[in-house]
């Protein structure tokens, strides 16, 4: 070999060795970003898996006197038995995506101990006017169907409500009177009972008494027991802590 082919060969050498050195410098850190978001991606959907197997509720937790509830009587909405030994009290929104899930889980309930005369379930409003600004004249709406209907209509409406509604204020209000049509009310004269607003005090009594009783997020339930003792129920809790608590206050 000639002296001008070991040096060509030499900084032939050099420079790949300055190319694997500058490629080893563009790979390492392009791995720890690669890397990096591997890991932030399996925390996130680990949380979100996590909160997603998590009983919810919108708002914050339970933090009042659940003796601040007030008494069931005959102008409460009660679907069973009204003098059944355990009654759940409900504080609910209609524009909320727990509650939606919750209703179905209280309807399973009745189902259970409804027929049976052991539950009562009673229904009171909680619309959170900071998160679903319609869900206060859904409320409305559900009064102006038991004015007309009844309770039996009161209820109907709000299952069908509850049904059609995609949550988080995703309901047009134009449906509202076509649901009233929908379970056989005079469509007509439901719209002049909720532009009346006449229902507006009714619904805001009942959220200030879920707040009374600490009830800052719904679905936000109260199981009262046949001696009267009171549990918190909070969020949408799934069925088996429902029948959980029914079974230790039908115990008193």
């Amino acid at each position: 070999m000639t002296l001008r082919h070991a040096a060509f060969n030499d900084t032939s050498e050099k420079s790949m060795e300055t190319q694997s050195t500058q490629t080893n410098r563009f790979i390492i850190p392009s791995a720890i970003v690669v890397a990096g978001v591997i890991v932030a991606a399996g925390l996130y959907f680990g949380l979100a898996e996590s909160k997603a197997g998590a009983p919810a509720a919108q708002g914050a937790e339970q933090s009042g006197n659940l003796e601040g509830m007030r008494a069931v009587t005959s102008e409460d909405h009660i679907r069973g038995n009204p003098n059944a030994p355990v009654k759940i009290v409900e504080y609910s929104d209609t524009e909320c995506p727990f509650c939606k899930r919750f209703h179905d889980t209280m309807k399973q309930t009745m189902a259970e101990y409804g027929e049976s005369g052991k539950v009562a379930w009673v229904y009171r409003h909680f619309p959170l006017a900071q998160l679903h600004s319609r869900a206060a004249k859904e409320a409305e709406a559900t009064e102006c169907a038991g004015e007309q209907g009844g309770n039996d209509a009161f209820w109907a409406y709000l299952d069908r409500l509850f049904s059609v509604t995609p949550s988080n204020d995703g309901l047009d209000p134009a449906e509202l009177p076509k649901i009233a049509q929908y379970v056989g009310l005079d469509s007509q004269k439901f719209e002049v009972c909720l532009s009346s607003g006449r229902y507006a005090a009714h619904v805001e009594a009942d959220t200030q008494n879920a707040n009374e009783t600490g009830g800052n997020g719904t679905p936000w339930s109260i199981v009262v027991g046949k001696g009267g003792k009171k549990y918190p129920l909070s969020g949408a809790q799934p069925y088996e802590e429902v029948r959980r608590l029914i079974e230790q206050a039908l115990a008193e």
